[in-house]
Protein backbone atom coordinates (compact mmCIF):
# COMPACT_ATOMS: atom_id res chain seq x y z
CA UNK A 1 0.00 0.00 0.00
CA UNK A 2 1.20 3.50 -1.07
CA UNK A 3 1.21 6.27 2.05
CA UNK A 4 0.73 9.72 1.67
CA UNK A 5 4.25 10.30 2.38
CA UNK A 6 5.39 7.89 0.02
CA UNK A 7 3.07 9.82 -2.71
CA UNK A 8 4.70 13.14 -1.75
CA UNK A 9 8.25 12.58 -3.17
CA UNK A 10 6.88 10.74 -6.09
CA UNK A 11 4.93 13.50 -7.17
CA UNK A 12 7.74 15.74 -6.47
CA UNK A 13 9.86 13.84 -8.59
CA UNK A 14 6.95 14.14 -11.78
CA UNK A 15 6.79 17.69 -11.25
CA UNK A 16 10.82 17.88 -11.29
CA UNK A 17 11.08 15.80 -14.23
CA UNK A 18 8.52 17.65 -16.29
CA UNK A 19 10.30 21.27 -15.47
CA UNK A 20 13.57 19.91 -16.59
CA UNK A 21 12.29 18.97 -19.69
CA UNK A 22 10.45 21.71 -20.25
CA UNK A 23 13.09 23.95 -19.66
CA UNK A 24 15.29 22.20 -22.29
CA UNK A 25 13.30 22.60 -24.67
CA UNK A 26 13.21 26.38 -24.06
CA UNK A 27 17.20 26.45 -23.49
CA UNK A 28 17.47 24.84 -27.11
CA UNK A 29 15.49 27.18 -28.50
CA UNK A 30 17.35 30.15 -27.11
CA UNK A 31 20.84 29.20 -26.82
CA UNK A 32 21.09 26.21 -29.61
CA UNK A 33 21.39 22.35 -29.23
CA UNK A 34 24.79 22.16 -27.50
CA UNK A 35 23.50 24.01 -24.45
CA UNK A 36 24.79 22.29 -21.31
CA UNK A 37 22.98 20.06 -18.62
CA UNK A 38 24.51 22.77 -16.07
CA UNK A 39 23.07 25.43 -17.99
CA UNK A 40 19.66 23.56 -17.89
CA UNK A 41 19.31 22.88 -14.31
CA UNK A 42 20.33 26.20 -12.98
CA UNK A 43 17.40 27.28 -15.32
CA UNK A 44 15.17 24.74 -13.94
CA UNK A 45 16.27 25.62 -10.32
CA UNK A 46 16.93 22.36 -9.64
CA UNK A 47 20.48 20.50 -8.71
CA UNK A 48 22.72 18.83 -11.54
CA UNK A 49 21.96 15.49 -9.42
CA UNK A 50 18.43 16.06 -9.76
CA UNK A 51 18.80 16.06 -13.40
CA UNK A 52 21.11 13.26 -13.95
CA UNK A 53 18.59 11.49 -11.28
CA UNK A 54 15.90 11.63 -14.15
CA UNK A 55 18.32 11.99 -17.14
CA UNK A 56 21.55 10.24 -16.59
CA UNK A 57 23.01 10.91 -19.95
CA UNK A 58 22.36 14.04 -22.13
CA UNK A 59 20.42 11.50 -24.99
CA UNK A 60 17.41 10.88 -22.56
CA UNK A 61 17.08 14.16 -21.49
CA UNK A 62 16.92 15.54 -25.63
CA UNK A 63 14.65 12.79 -26.67
CA UNK A 64 12.30 13.15 -23.15
CA UNK A 65 12.06 16.92 -25.16
CA UNK A 66 11.20 15.82 -28.25
CA UNK A 67 8.55 13.19 -27.18
CA UNK A 68 7.09 16.13 -25.44
CA UNK A 69 6.53 18.62 -27.90
CA UNK A 70 5.54 15.59 -30.70
CA UNK A 71 2.41 14.71 -27.86
CA UNK A 72 1.69 18.13 -26.96
CA UNK A 73 1.57 19.16 -30.82
CA UNK A 74 1.65 16.58 -33.15
CA UNK A 75 -0.48 13.66 -31.94
CA UNK A 76 -3.50 16.14 -31.35
CA UNK A 77 -3.16 17.14 -34.93
CA UNK A 78 -2.86 13.62 -36.36
CA UNK A 79 -5.96 13.01 -34.32
CA UNK A 80 -7.75 15.37 -36.03
CA UNK A 81 -6.07 15.04 -39.34
CA UNK A 82 -7.70 11.20 -39.29
CA UNK A 83 -11.02 12.55 -37.73
CA UNK A 84 -11.64 14.87 -41.20
CA UNK A 85 -13.97 14.00 -43.44
CA UNK A 86 -11.99 15.02 -46.45
CA UNK A 87 -8.87 13.26 -46.59
CA UNK A 88 -7.26 16.04 -48.67
CA UNK A 89 -7.34 18.69 -46.23
CA UNK A 90 -6.60 16.51 -42.98
CA UNK A 91 -3.20 15.66 -45.51
CA UNK A 92 -2.78 18.97 -45.98
CA UNK A 93 -3.16 20.00 -41.91
CA UNK A 94 -0.95 17.19 -40.41
CA UNK A 95 1.90 18.53 -43.11
CA UNK A 96 1.36 21.64 -41.78
CA UNK A 97 1.51 20.65 -38.25
CA UNK A 98 4.69 18.52 -38.74
CA UNK A 99 6.33 21.45 -40.57
CA UNK A 100 5.14 23.91 -37.87
CA UNK A 101 6.72 21.63 -35.27
CA UNK A 102 9.98 20.72 -37.00
CA UNK A 103 10.95 24.66 -37.71
CA UNK A 104 10.26 25.63 -33.98
CA UNK A 105 11.88 22.43 -32.59
CA UNK A 106 14.97 22.69 -35.01
CA UNK A 107 17.42 22.89 -32.03
CA UNK A 108 15.50 19.86 -30.28
CA UNK A 109 16.12 18.14 -33.30
CA UNK A 110 19.77 18.90 -34.12
CA UNK A 111 20.61 18.04 -30.70
CA UNK A 112 18.62 14.84 -30.51
CA UNK A 113 20.78 13.81 -33.73
CA UNK A 114 23.88 15.12 -32.48
CA UNK A 115 22.97 12.52 -28.97
CA UNK A 116 22.03 9.56 -31.33
CA UNK A 117 18.27 9.91 -29.99
CA UNK A 118 16.70 10.98 -33.11
CA UNK A 119 15.72 7.71 -34.16
CA UNK A 120 13.00 6.05 -37.11
CA UNK A 121 10.33 5.37 -34.38
CA UNK A 122 9.98 9.10 -33.40
CA UNK A 123 8.17 9.67 -36.79
CA UNK A 124 6.18 6.14 -37.31
CA UNK A 125 3.14 7.20 -36.26
CA UNK A 126 3.21 10.20 -38.14
CA UNK A 127 3.76 8.14 -41.23
CA UNK A 128 1.42 5.23 -40.64
CA UNK A 129 -1.41 8.42 -40.31
CA UNK A 130 0.25 10.41 -43.65
CA UNK A 131 -0.09 7.04 -45.73
CA UNK A 132 -3.71 6.47 -44.36
CA UNK A 133 -4.65 9.63 -45.35
CA UNK A 134 -2.80 9.65 -48.66
CA UNK A 135 -4.87 6.49 -49.43
CA UNK A 136 -8.31 7.41 -48.64
CA UNK A 137 -7.41 11.14 -50.47
CA UNK A 138 -6.50 8.60 -53.49
CA UNK A 139 -9.77 6.85 -53.33
CA UNK A 140 -11.78 9.80 -53.00
CA UNK A 141 -9.94 11.21 -56.21
CA UNK A 142 -8.27 14.15 -55.05
CA UNK A 143 -4.70 13.17 -54.71
CA UNK A 144 -2.72 11.38 -57.74
CA UNK A 145 -3.12 7.77 -57.73
CA UNK A 146 0.14 7.26 -58.70
CA UNK A 147 1.69 8.60 -54.83
CA UNK A 148 3.35 5.66 -52.87
CA UNK A 149 4.01 6.05 -49.41
CA UNK A 150 8.04 6.28 -49.77
CA UNK A 151 7.03 9.48 -51.97
CA UNK A 152 5.47 10.69 -48.44
CA UNK A 153 9.32 10.40 -46.58
CA UNK A 154 11.03 12.12 -49.23
CA UNK A 155 8.26 14.58 -49.84
CA UNK A 156 8.66 15.58 -46.02
CA UNK A 157 12.53 15.35 -46.01
CA UNK A 158 12.74 17.83 -49.00
CA UNK A 159 10.44 20.17 -47.20
CA UNK A 160 12.38 19.82 -43.90
CA UNK A 161 15.19 20.64 -46.00
CA UNK A 162 13.71 24.30 -46.51
CA UNK A 163 14.39 25.04 -42.87
CA UNK A 164 18.02 25.69 -42.85
CA UNK A 165 17.60 28.30 -45.52
CA UNK A 166 15.08 30.70 -44.00
CA UNK A 167 15.36 32.78 -40.65
CA UNK A 168 14.12 30.58 -37.64
CA UNK A 169 10.73 30.92 -36.80
CA UNK A 170 9.87 31.80 -40.33
CA UNK A 171 6.72 30.47 -42.05
CA UNK A 172 8.49 30.61 -45.29
CA UNK A 173 8.33 26.90 -45.63
CA UNK A 174 4.19 27.22 -46.57
CA UNK A 175 5.31 28.57 -49.36
CA UNK A 176 7.01 25.27 -50.37
CA UNK A 177 4.27 22.78 -48.88
CA UNK A 178 1.31 24.64 -51.52
CA UNK A 179 3.83 24.10 -54.09
CA UNK A 180 4.46 20.50 -52.98
CA UNK A 181 0.54 19.56 -52.82
CA UNK A 182 -0.65 21.62 -56.17
CA UNK A 183 1.75 18.80 -57.36
CA UNK A 184 0.04 16.12 -55.57
CA UNK A 185 -3.11 16.91 -57.56
CA UNK A 186 -4.59 14.78 -59.89
CA UNK A 187 -5.73 17.51 -61.99
CA UNK A 188 -3.38 17.27 -65.20
CA UNK A 189 -0.92 15.10 -63.52
CA UNK A 190 2.02 13.67 -65.87
CA UNK A 191 3.16 9.91 -65.27
CA UNK A 192 6.11 9.59 -62.81
CA UNK A 193 9.25 7.51 -63.24
CA UNK A 194 9.20 4.16 -60.94
CA UNK A 195 9.64 4.56 -57.41
CA UNK A 196 13.34 3.52 -56.43
CA UNK A 197 13.73 1.72 -53.15
CA UNK A 198 13.49 4.03 -49.35
CA UNK A 199 17.01 3.76 -47.92
CA UNK A 200 18.63 5.26 -44.69
CA UNK A 201 19.40 8.95 -45.45
CA UNK A 202 23.09 9.35 -45.67
CA UNK A 203 22.58 12.74 -44.25
CA UNK A 204 20.98 11.90 -40.78
CA UNK A 205 19.10 15.15 -39.06
CA UNK A 206 16.01 15.50 -40.25
CA UNK A 207 13.43 14.04 -37.89
CA UNK A 208 11.38 13.03 -40.93
CA UNK A 209 13.13 10.14 -42.42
Amino acid sequence: MITPVERQPRADAARNAERIVRTARAAFAEDGPDVSLDEIARRAEVGIRTLYRHFPHKGELVRAALDQSIAEDLAPAIDRALADENPLRGLRALMEASMALASREQNTLAAAKNAGSLTADVSTVFYEALARLAERAQQAGLLRDDLVPSDLHRIMAMLASVLWSIEPDSDGWRRYLALILDGLSPHGASTLPPAVPLLRSRRPGNWVL
